[in-house]
């Protein structure tokens, strides 16, 4: 097994070897992802406080990586944040979702801190890693007879719109809703040249778990969108696209979320060029997404 050398192999290394590890070990992998700020700046000692993890975890992931410590595979999580050092503490605010308001009063001081936190979300979209797996969601939407798209909760307006906008674009969409109870008969209308895009974030729906598990069983091919490869969705999927959407008091915006289904849309309808491969602007001047 290569030693990774980014964050990116090592999320590829983490999911390739999720099954071969400890619950505990695979409880400490979990917080690695979804905390790289934290990783990046904590001690193990620290981390094994906040996570309730015991340190020794972290240490012995690391060692089963291929690392020959924890600070070994710190530096993974250092050198995006040394390339960015004006940011640190933008970044760290918003993974953590720890920013309190002066004033909880105050709406001006809610709209800024939202504003902040959306721009802070879509600027680590921009600057991430995230363009071969939306390549490869695009690659599968041009193939699929159907594209069925689900999202529960706080996920069901993406899933709402990226539905439409497929279908503004001049691809069979459907949403699944489960309304009235019918999602497992809703799922089984799936067939296996058709794919499901899936949008689940914590604590993730359970109605989406499950509607991803019965389209895997059947062979359909699966594209989360999620916070990270191992969530419960994008160990399923064949292709995960990988979102972290800022969050304030609980509240999680889906600004960055929405953006990802506009690249989909997009990206999708200028692959579907002419012959010369050349694009007519002029097609989408009506799309209305």
């Amino acid at each position: 097994m290569a030693l990774p050398e980014t964050l990116a192999e090592l999320r590829d290394c983490l999911a390739a070897q999720h099954e071969h590890l400890s619950e505990r070990l695979r409880d400490a992998a979990r917080f690695l992802i979804d905390n790289p700020h934290e990783i990046a700046l904590s001690t193990v000692a620290e981390l094994g406080r906040r996570s309730n993890i015991a340190p020794t975890a972290y240490i012995r992931l690391a060692q089963a990586l291929g690392f020959a410590g924890f600070k070994d595979l710190q530096r993974l999580f250092r050198a995006p944040l040394q390339q960015a050092a004006d940011t640190h503490s933008e970044r760290i605010r918003h993974y953590g979702g720890e920013k309190l308001l002066d004033d909880p009063s105050d709406v001006g001081a809610i709209l800024r801190e939202f504003s902040q936190a959306n721009i802070v979300s879509l600027e680590h979209l921009a600057e991430g890693d995230q363009q071969a797996n939306i390549e490869a969601a695009i690659a599968h939407l041009q193939v699929a007879r159907t594209t069925f798209v689900i999202g529960l909760r706080r996920a069901f307006p993406v899933a709402a719109y990226l539905s439409y906008a497929l279908s503004r674009v001049g691809r069979r969409a459907v949403q699944i809703s489960g309304g009235g109870g019918t999602l497992p008969e809703q799922v089984s209308a799936i067939a296996h040249d058709d794919l499901l895009i899936a949008v689940s974030f914590p604590p993730y729906a359970r109605d989406t778990v499950e509607a991803c598990r019965q389209a895997r069983e059947a062979g359909v091919t699966l594209v989360a969108i999620t916070d990270t490869v191992l969530s419960p969705i994008g160990k399923m999927a064949e292709t995960v696209i990988e979102v972290n959407d800022a969050e304030l008091l609980g509240f999680r915006s889906l600004t960055a979320s929405f953006c990802i289904a506009q690249t989909l849309a997009m990206g999708l309808a200028f692959s579907q060029g002419d012959t010369d491969g050349t694009f007519d602007h002029e097609r989408l001047k009506d799309i209305d997404c």
